[in-house]
């Protein structure tokens, strides 16, 4: 079941009046508990294409459909509440709060959502308890390894359910080991929870575990495939 879609979909860059194609006439389907991976160099238009599928950016021309939504035609605060209820989001520099502990970080986006304190603070502790890292509650992000932080910002993409988890280069600041785990965990939850994961990368340990490998190149997908 398709639940992300783009369809001609065109971005285009202009700077001090030179236009530039980053992204060009890309057609793609991705469905319910993909584990996908936009692959291919830097500036292929791989993170373009991710921020777009997010609704991070607006193409310059065709569609992102969401569940069957056109995201092009949603104002900004319809896109926030999209992003907040349907999607997660996990990039390589974390992104978390400076002064939050671990668990008031997950807490974070259920807080956006009017979600009580109980409730916030039962799914975190629940999410976390999961991930093995129940032990981080209270410890804010400069007392945790890059690993330990990219996991709890994993536990934050994913404590709301969201229909899919966009990753940008999520092991990029991790050494192999750390970034094997952290792609085990993933996997974990794409088998066990059927949550639906975009990742945006060029390090072969992530290509190697993609269930579908799309290959991007100057902004066009050239190769698709499935493991």
């Amino acid at each position: 079941m398709s639940i992300l879609s783009t369809e001609n979909l065109y971005k285009v860059y202009n700077t001090n009046g030179i236009s530039v194609t980053a992204l060009s006439d890309i057609n793609l389907e991705i469905n319910m508990g993909d584990f996908l991976v936009l692959a291919g160099p830097s500036g292929s238009g791989k993170t373009t294409l991710l921020n777009l599928l997010g609704s991070l950016d607006k193409p310059t021309q065709g569609k992102v459909l969401l569940d069957g939504e056109n995201l092009a035609d949603k104002s900004k605060k319809e896109l926030s509440t999209i992003r907040l209820n349907k999607m997660g989001f996990i990039f390589q520099a974390y992104n978390l709060i400076p002064v939050l502990t671990a668990v008031e970080n997950i807490e974070f986006p259920m807080m956006l959502l009017g979600i009580g304190d109980k409730e916030r603070r039962r799914k975190a502790y629940e999410i976390m308890k999961e991930l093995g890292i129940d032990k981080l509650k209270n410890k804010r992000p400069n007392q945790m390894s890059g690993g330990q932080q990219q996991r709890v910002a994993v536990a934050r993409a994913i404590v709301n359910t969201p229909l899919v988890v966009l990753a940008d280069e999520p092991t990029a600041n991790l050494d192999s080991k750390t970034g094997g785990k952290l792609l085990d965990l993933m996997s974990k939850m794409n088998e066990e929870k059927n949550i639906t994961f975009i990742f945006a990368s060029h390090d072969f340990q992530v290509i190697n575990r993609a269930k579908r490998l799309v290959k991007i190149e100057d902004g066009a997908i050239i190769d698709e495939q499935r493991a």
